[in-house]
């Protein structure tokens, strides 16, 4: 309290509640405008499918239920929202860009469609799908041809990823932390990867103690910053670079702020 000032509790905490008001509705609003971005087919067909709008295209995702990476999950919307809405932070034209657990491809597919250079990996029983869902709908709309390429985490990386020849711009990662065995693999594979100048764009989704505990190994190695958080979803993204070599070039952080949009919460 200072003189001739009265400091009010209930005023502040009237205050606050209306500030986090406001930033659950703009989360709501964002989570929204994301969740918008996909369609159903309109019919039964044969083989299940679902649609997309990113980048200025309609995206049509083959997926399976029969494992984790034949099924786009929240995360990758995120990702690709991020990305699309980004464009002059985070510029994928003529960059050399690698997603780790592709899936179904999405994710790699906006990043094409966006002008990079795209390497989407994921593991040998997942490729098919990939490949296919890639070419279908890359052919002749992205600026450079994306290549499909094996990564089983921790697995061969000298040989398939050697170092010296290794150089990407940015690493994609969407919902690739979740209970599996491999969480030491894909460090060390994070850590392969990247150069003192590589992005690591990454949004988990948090559902078990042991996010936690990868999120604290993770920054023994690297810097991480949380870009934007949808607690809706249980959803952070992270942007992440190497430990002590930042690159002034890079850009800087920056609010993602949400877009006023009208329409419905699918979720």
């Amino acid at each position: 309290k200072q003189a001739g000032h009265v400091v009010h509790p209930q005023r502040n905490m009237n205050f606050l509640a209306e500030v986090q008001s406001r930033e659950d509705d703009d989360e709501r609003t964002v989570v929204a405008e994301i969740m918008r971005r996909c369609f159903v087919p309109a019919f039964v067909t044969t083989v299940p499918w679902e649609g997309f709008h990113f980048a200025g295209h309609e995206i049509r995702i083959n997926e399976a239920t029969d494992c984790y990476g034949a099924v786009v999950w929240p995360s990758a919307l995120v990702l690709c929202y991020f990305l699309e809405t980004n464009v002059k932070q985070y510029n994928m034209a003529d960059k050399n860009v690698i997603e780790i657990g592709a899936g179904t491809g999405l994710v790699s597919i906006v990043a094409s469609l966006l002008g990079a250079h795209v390497t989407a990996t994921d593991l040998p029983e997942v490729l098919g799908n990939l490949q296919y869902n890639i070419s279908r709908n890359t052919k002749m709309k992205a600026k450079h041809l994306p290549q499909v390429k094996e990564l089983s985490w921790g697995v061969a990386l000298d040989k398939n990823f050697p170092r010296a020849s290794t150089n990407f711009d940015y690493i994609l990662a969407a919902d690739v932390v979740y209970a599996h065995p491999f969480l030491e693999e894909l460090l060390i594979t994070f850590d392969h990867l990247c150069k003192e100048t590589t992005v690591i764009l990454w949004v988990m989704k948090f559902r078990l103690e042991k996010e936690n505990k990868f999120v604290d190994r993770f920054e023994q190695l690297f810097d991480l910053e949380e870009i934007s958080s949808f607690p809706s979803l249980n959803i952070k993204l992270y942007k992440a670079m190497k430990k002590n070599l930042k690159s002034a070039c890079y850009p800087q952080r920056r609010t993602w702020k949400a877009k006023a949009i009208s329409g419905r919460l699918l979720l």
